[in-house]
């Protein structure tokens, strides 16, 4: 089974009904203090940990007397924008007493799938949690329209698990484990402990959400799950309302682990295999040997390239004698590979008129 103090990345799913008291509005402070304890633990065994929080709409609504039940789109926008700010301030004042740095991020569907975006994205959450900094992950309801949302952060923090590479991802949740029934409704109804496959007996078990503050329920939950163990990543869903709660998932509380067939980086490379190339990068000698010691590709050992590919597309790397080393996911178009390619990471800016990134192909982002 998967254990929480053995994670290297996690990434944590915080709800509005965790965070949010329902019949005020006011935010949980105590809960979320007690988390924050949780989350400096955690940090403190060398774990990168990332926060998927619902609760801007929740506290926001509150803040500007919004009625109770579904809002027009347009006043969950206001309310997430009134609301999102105070979260980020919670947030930030419950982690700074642990000499822990947060930071914002704002996301929608669109900025996974998209590959260039994508790329963006996971990008400034590496740079983020190597300065040490706990990432605060909401879907942007400001901006987010039907077709550009999640619609739910369970769905959203799995997408997250898989962007940042997370080896474990836990949804904090209003039971205590996925049941093969609700057992609000069902006394009989059996909690797992774990999950290997998730079969469509498995998704027949699955319910809705029972908090009018939630959006998701189990169904979400298991697509989630599905995402998550897709790409290498453990899930754990437990019970979220209780103080410290991530502690007491490390000590064994109830809780069940949905387990992942590979490991992150694994399924990773897997994935990249799969896709289809729009172009070749043509290397040196040096860089190709380079590749092979687990070196990403820079600029200076290009030597040419060939067809047409955006940002975020994936690439052939083939030698000089056209044999294919591997494929990644250029962070550079076609047109700017040509202009750069043969020179110093140093003097990108100065041949492109503005600053790049100093690996081409980054080697978390390609297989040999």
């Amino acid at each position: 089974m998967a254990s929480l103090t053995a994670a290297k990345r996690l990434v944590v799913k915080i709800g509005s009904a965790l965070l949010v008291d329902r019949d005020t509005g006011a935010l949980r402070s105590d809960w979320l203090a007690a988390l924050a304890a949780d989350v400096a633990e955690i940090k403190g065994r060398g774990t990168d940990v990332i926060l998927v929080s619902s609760g801007s709409i929740a506290l926001g609504r509150a803040v500007l007397r919004l009625p109770a039940g579904p809002l027009a789109l347009e006043q969950s926008q206001a309310a997430a924008a009134v609301g999102q700010i105070r979260l980020a301030r919670a947030y930030e004042e419950v982690l700074a007493p642990f000499g822990i740095v947060t930071g914002q991020v704002l996301m929608t569907l669109e900025d996974t799938t998209d590959r260039r975006r994508y790329l963006n994205s996971r990008n400034t959450m590496e740079q983020l949690v190597s300065f040490g900094v706990v990432p605060i992950v909401n879907e942007n309801d400001t901006i987010a329209t039907d077709e550009i949302r999640f619609g739910d952060n369970d769905r959203l923090a799995a997408q997250v698990a898989v962007t940042v590479g997370a080896d474990q991802l836990v949804l904090l949740s209003d039971v205590d484990g996925f049941y093969t029934a609700s057992p609000a409704l069902d006394p009989a109804a059996r909690r797992f402990d774990v999950i290997e496959d998730i079969t469509p007996q498995i998704e027949a078990m699955a319910g809705d959400a029972a908090s009018a503050l939630s959006r998701g329920g189990m169904k979400t939950k298991l697509i989630a799950a599905k995402t998550a163990t897709g790409a290498g990543c453990a899930m754990a869903i437990t019970q979220g309302a209780v103080m410290n709660p991530l502690a007491a998932l490390a000590a064994g509380a109830n809780a069940t682990w949905f387990l992942p067939k590979d490991d992150p980086q694994t399924a990773r490379k897997r994935w990249i295999a799969a896709m289809k190339t729009r172009g070749e990068i043509i290397v040196d000698a040096g860089a190709a040997g380079a590749l092979h010691r687990g070196k990403s590709l820079l600029p200076a050992g290009v030597t040419g390239v060939s067809g047409t590919f955006g940002r975020g597309d994936p690439v052939a790397i083939v030698d000089a004698g056209g044999a294919v080393l591997g494929k990644g996911l250029t962070r550079y178009t076609a047109a700017e590979v040509k202009a750069i390619k043969g020179c110093q990471s140093r003097d990108i800016q100065a041949i492109l008129g503005y600053p790049g990134r100093a690996a081409l192909i980054h080697r978390d982002d390609m297989v040999i």
